[in-house]
């Protein structure tokens, strides 16, 4: 599902951005290249960039600090890459907002289809939230939470979410009081056949915790269930605190 995309590939190896670049491009996506931060957040400022892949290990601006600058201003879905394979990049990287995580060395056929995948999660996203217009929130409390702008409003102040945040929120949001197991939650937020990966789960779930919470070691309103997983806290039982 190529449909005219432009894909970023953010990298100061060269040979990585040309092997990546000849990969995506028998695919039918036009690409956009940089060989270090500074150069990838000027692009992604002037033009349409529908999935950026970012190197951690780069010049003038690392692809944490990238990736941190771009979250606050957009929801395009960000690839991070890594010679580096330890868990703490991956939750590092998770939890400054990348989509997906993918260690050096890799198999580029491997890349292509984790871009088409999260693609297809943002494609599915978007119309997800187009035929959702007979109901335009969710109310808990303080927290109003808009699909047709996928902004949450906690005591009426705007807080912008990531495209999985909004899909993990939307689910627990729904259906207040139900838990839902951590296989539950990642096959219908993430799409994907559950590999028992808790960290992608519990750095979104920290994240969510960070923006709605008044103490998010404390949480009030996403619950865990210990042994079993999370709940959104029925509308009933909710007390601010």
């Amino acid at each position: 599902m190529s449909m005219d995309m432009t894909i970023l590939i953010a990298d100061d190896e060269r040979e990585i951005v040309g092997l990546l670049k000849l990969f995506l491009e028998k695919e039918g996506y036009r690409i956009a290249e940089a060989y270090d931060g500074d150069q990838a957040w000027e692009h992604i400022r002037s033009n349409r960039v529908d999935l950026a892949i970012i190197d951690i290990a780069m010049p003038r601006m690392n692809g944490f600090e990238l990736l941190k600058r771009l979250r606050t201003e957009y929801q395009l879905p960000v690839i991070v890459i890594s010679a580096r394979n330890g868990d703490s990049d991956k939750i590092l990287g998770l939890g400054l907002g990348a989509d997906d995580f993918i260690a050096k060395p890799f198999n580029p056929l491997e890349v292509v289809a984790r871009v088409q995948a999260q693609l297809r999660r943002a494609f599915e996203f978007n119309g997800f939230i187009n035929k959702d217009q007979t109901e335009e929130s969710i109310a808990i409390g303080p927290l109003v939470l808009n699909h047709s702008t996928c902004l949450l409003y906690r005591r009426n102040e705007p807080i912008s979410l990531t495209s999985l945040e909004y899909k993990l929120l939307r689910t627990l949001m729904s259906s207040p009081g139900r838990i839902f197991t951590k296989r539950q939650l990642f096959e219908l937020v993430w799409s994907e056949p559950y590999m028992e990966d808790d960290n992608t789960i519990m750095v979104q779930i920290s994240r969510l915790r960070d923006k709605i919470e008044d103490q998010p070691r404390q949480p009030n309103y996403i619950k865990t269930v210990r042994g079993l997983g999370y709940k959104f806290t029925a509308k009933d039982d909710w007390l601010e605190t």
